[in-house]
C-alpha cells in the first residue's frame, strides 16, 4: 500500500511517500513544501494547495497520515498551523482518500520505541528501517516517520474496521 506522509505547516510542509508490503517499507520519495512569508497567507495556502494536488497525481497514494496539532503557547502560530494542516487534509479528502492523524508521541513510539525521541534518533531510525534513504528537509523526515507509523496501525485499523481500503 502507498502510504503519503504529512508534516503540516505554513512556512515547511513535509512529505514523505513509502509503499509497505507486508512488514517491509520501501522508500518511494520525499520532499519540502516551501512557502514565502512575505506574501500574503491566501496566496500560500494555494501554494500548498498546488503543490498536494501534484504530490497526489504523481505518486497516487493508497492512502494518507498527518501529524495532530500539538498544543502551541502562540495563539497566532497555532491558527497559522491549522490552516495549513486544513488545506493539508482537504486536498486529499477531495479525492476521495482517507487521511488518518497521529499524535506527535504516537509517531515517535511507533517508529523509535519511545514517545520522547528527538529528531536525530527518528532520521536514524528510519535509516536503518529504509537504508540509503537521503532526507529533502528534517520536515521530510518526519513526514516518512509519519507515514511509517500509519503502516505499523494499518493492521489495528483493519481490524477494528476503521481503515478503509481503496
Amino acid at each position: 500500500m502507498r502510504i503519503l506522509g504529512i508534516d503540516p505547516g505554513l512556512r515547511f510542509t513535509g512529505w514523505g511517500i513509502i509503499d509497505y508490503v507486508g512488514a517491509t517499507p520501501k522508500h518511494i520519495a520525499n520532499g519540502t513544501i516551501k512557502t514565502n512569508s512575505k506574501i500574503a497567507m491566501a496566496a500560500r495556502l494555494a501554494e500548498i494547495m498546488r503543490q498536494m494536488q501534484d504530490l497526489i497525481k504523481t505518486w497516487s497514494p493508497a492512502t494518507v497520515a498527518i501529524e495532530e496539532t500539538f498544543m502551541n503557547n502562540n495563539a497566532g502560530t497555532a491558527l497559522k498551523l491549522g490552516q495549513a494542516r486544513g488545506v493539508a487534509m482537504t486536498v486529499p479528502a477531495m479525492v476521495g482518500l482517507n487521511v488518518y492523524e497521529y499524535a506527535p508521541n504516537l509517531i515517535k513510539k511507533s517508529v523509535v520505541g519511545a514517545g520522547h525521541a528527538n529528531k536525530d534518533q527518528i532520521q536514524m531510525m528510519l535509516k536503518v528501517l529504509m537504508p540509503n534513504v537521503e532526507f529533502d528537509s528534517e520536515h521530510a523526515a518526519d513526514a516518512l516517520a509519519i507515514a511509517m507509523c500509519h503502516a505499523h496501525h494499518m493492521p489495528a485499523l483493519k481490524q477494528k474496521n476503521e481503515m478503509v481500503e481503496v
